[in-house]
Protein backbone atom coordinates (compact mmCIF):
# COMPACT_ATOMS: atom_id res chain seq x y z
CA UNK A 1 0.00 0.00 0.00
CA UNK A 2 1.47 3.40 -0.79
CA UNK A 3 1.50 6.30 2.24
CA UNK A 4 -0.84 9.23 1.47
CA UNK A 5 0.79 12.43 2.46
CA UNK A 6 -1.99 14.84 1.44
CA UNK A 7 -3.45 15.40 4.76
CA UNK A 8 0.36 15.65 6.24
CA UNK A 9 0.84 19.06 8.07
CA UNK A 10 4.69 20.63 8.15
CA UNK A 11 6.11 24.04 9.40
CA UNK A 12 7.35 26.40 6.37
CA UNK A 13 10.11 28.57 6.78
CA UNK A 14 7.96 31.63 7.77
CA UNK A 15 6.35 29.75 10.37
CA UNK A 16 3.26 28.94 8.53
CA UNK A 17 1.38 25.19 8.75
CA UNK A 18 1.45 23.89 4.98
CA UNK A 19 -0.30 20.70 3.72
CA UNK A 20 1.88 18.44 1.31
CA UNK A 21 -1.51 18.41 -0.45
CA UNK A 22 -0.84 21.88 -1.42
CA UNK A 23 1.40 20.41 -3.84
CA UNK A 24 -1.50 18.58 -5.53
CA UNK A 25 -0.35 18.17 -9.44
CA UNK A 26 3.52 18.48 -8.69
CA UNK A 27 6.24 16.02 -8.02
CA UNK A 28 7.88 16.66 -4.89
CA UNK A 29 11.49 15.40 -3.34
CA UNK A 30 11.41 15.82 0.19
CA UNK A 31 15.06 15.54 1.51
CA UNK A 32 16.25 16.11 5.28
CA UNK A 33 19.27 18.07 5.14
CA UNK A 34 22.53 19.03 7.18
CA UNK A 35 25.16 21.77 6.13
CA UNK A 36 28.07 20.11 8.12
CA UNK A 37 27.22 16.44 6.62
CA UNK A 38 29.44 14.37 4.42
CA UNK A 39 26.52 14.51 2.08
CA UNK A 40 25.82 18.19 2.32
CA UNK A 41 27.55 18.48 -1.23
CA UNK A 42 24.60 17.08 -2.53
CA UNK A 43 22.95 20.29 -2.11
CA UNK A 44 24.77 21.73 -5.68
CA UNK A 45 23.26 18.31 -7.78
CA UNK A 46 19.85 18.92 -5.89
CA UNK A 47 19.64 22.59 -7.39
CA UNK A 48 20.44 21.43 -11.03
CA UNK A 49 17.83 18.94 -10.27
CA UNK A 50 15.61 21.63 -9.64
CA UNK A 51 16.65 23.58 -12.21
CA UNK A 52 16.11 20.92 -14.83
CA UNK A 53 12.41 19.97 -13.84
CA UNK A 54 11.16 22.72 -11.97
CA UNK A 55 9.24 23.81 -15.14
CA UNK A 56 7.37 20.57 -15.56
CA UNK A 57 6.20 20.98 -12.03
CA UNK A 58 8.86 19.10 -10.23
CA UNK A 59 9.77 20.38 -6.75
CA UNK A 60 11.90 19.84 -3.87
CA UNK A 61 11.23 20.68 -0.31
CA UNK A 62 14.14 20.52 1.66
CA UNK A 63 14.04 20.12 5.89
CA UNK A 64 17.04 20.52 7.78
CA UNK A 65 17.51 18.14 10.42
CA UNK A 66 20.01 17.97 13.22
CA UNK A 67 19.12 14.44 14.53
CA UNK A 68 23.02 13.08 12.90
CA UNK A 69 25.97 13.97 14.30
CA UNK A 70 24.82 17.71 15.43
CA UNK A 71 25.44 18.44 11.58
CA UNK A 72 22.58 20.87 11.50
CA UNK A 73 23.08 23.17 14.49
CA UNK A 74 22.59 26.73 12.82
CA UNK A 75 19.23 28.67 12.68
CA UNK A 76 17.37 28.41 10.01
CA UNK A 77 18.10 32.21 8.55
CA UNK A 78 21.68 31.03 8.42
CA UNK A 79 20.86 27.50 6.74
CA UNK A 80 19.20 29.52 4.10
CA UNK A 81 22.25 31.92 3.45
CA UNK A 82 24.65 28.63 3.59
CA UNK A 83 22.79 27.39 0.73
CA UNK A 84 22.12 30.30 -1.05
CA UNK A 85 25.85 31.59 -0.70
CA UNK A 86 27.68 28.07 -1.40
CA UNK A 87 24.88 26.37 -3.64
CA UNK A 88 22.36 28.95 -4.96
CA UNK A 89 19.88 26.89 -3.62
CA UNK A 90 16.51 28.23 -5.11
CA UNK A 91 14.41 25.90 -3.81
CA UNK A 92 12.21 25.93 -1.01
CA UNK A 93 13.91 25.20 2.78
CA UNK A 94 11.25 24.50 5.62
CA UNK A 95 11.61 24.97 9.26
CA UNK A 96 13.99 22.34 11.27
CA UNK A 97 12.69 19.14 12.12
CA UNK A 98 13.64 15.53 13.61
CA UNK A 99 13.56 12.51 11.48
CA UNK A 100 14.23 9.85 13.66
CA UNK A 101 13.69 9.48 17.18
CA UNK A 102 10.86 11.77 18.70
CA UNK A 103 9.74 12.70 14.94
CA UNK A 104 7.69 15.48 13.39
CA UNK A 105 6.05 16.26 10.32
CA UNK A 106 6.53 15.11 7.60
CA UNK A 107 8.70 12.49 8.67
CA UNK A 108 6.39 10.70 11.79
CA UNK A 109 4.12 9.78 7.78
CA UNK A 110 7.18 9.33 5.66
CA UNK A 111 8.86 6.51 8.24
CA UNK A 112 6.12 4.61 7.22
CA UNK A 113 7.25 4.34 3.51
CA UNK A 114 8.86 0.68 3.26
CA UNK A 115 11.32 0.25 4.29
CA UNK A 116 9.65 1.29 7.24
CA UNK A 117 11.80 3.10 10.29
CA UNK A 118 13.49 6.24 11.31
CA UNK A 119 15.57 7.98 8.71
CA UNK A 120 19.43 7.01 8.30
CA UNK A 121 21.36 9.98 7.91
CA UNK A 122 20.97 13.24 6.37
CA UNK A 123 19.93 13.47 2.51
CA UNK A 124 17.54 10.37 2.58
CA UNK A 125 15.17 11.16 0.23
CA UNK A 126 11.37 10.51 -0.61
CA UNK A 127 9.72 11.07 -4.12
CA UNK A 128 5.45 11.73 -3.62
CA UNK A 129 3.76 11.61 -6.82
CA UNK A 130 1.38 14.15 -8.15
CA UNK A 131 -1.37 12.42 -6.50
CA UNK A 132 0.60 12.47 -3.53
CA UNK A 133 1.29 8.94 -2.74
CA UNK A 134 4.74 8.34 -1.90
CA UNK A 135 6.58 6.55 -4.56
CA UNK A 136 10.04 6.11 -3.60
CA UNK A 137 12.18 6.26 -0.88
CA UNK A 138 16.02 6.88 -1.55
CA UNK A 139 18.60 6.41 1.18
CA UNK A 140 21.30 9.22 1.67
CA UNK A 141 23.96 7.70 -0.38
CA UNK A 142 22.05 7.58 -3.67
CA UNK A 143 22.57 11.22 -5.04
CA UNK A 144 20.79 13.37 -6.92
CA UNK A 145 21.77 12.24 -10.70
CA UNK A 146 21.48 8.46 -9.85
CA UNK A 147 20.08 6.78 -12.65
CA UNK A 148 17.01 5.24 -11.08
CA UNK A 149 15.83 8.53 -9.13
CA UNK A 150 16.23 10.31 -12.38
CA UNK A 151 14.06 7.65 -14.00
CA UNK A 152 11.25 7.79 -11.01
CA UNK A 153 11.21 11.20 -11.51
CA UNK A 154 10.55 11.78 -15.57
CA UNK A 155 7.87 8.47 -15.03
CA UNK A 156 5.62 11.12 -11.97
CA UNK A 157 6.35 13.73 -14.25
CA UNK A 158 4.87 12.39 -17.37
CA UNK A 159 2.28 11.10 -15.09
Amino acid sequence: MLVDVHDTTFITSDGKAKKLGDYSNKVILIVNVASYCGNTAQYDDLQKLYDKYSNQGFRILAFPCNDFGNQEPDSLSEIKNFCLTNFGVKFEIMEKVHARGKTTEPYTTLNQVEPKGDVEWNFEKFLIGKDSKVIARFKPGIKPFDDNLIAAIEVALDS
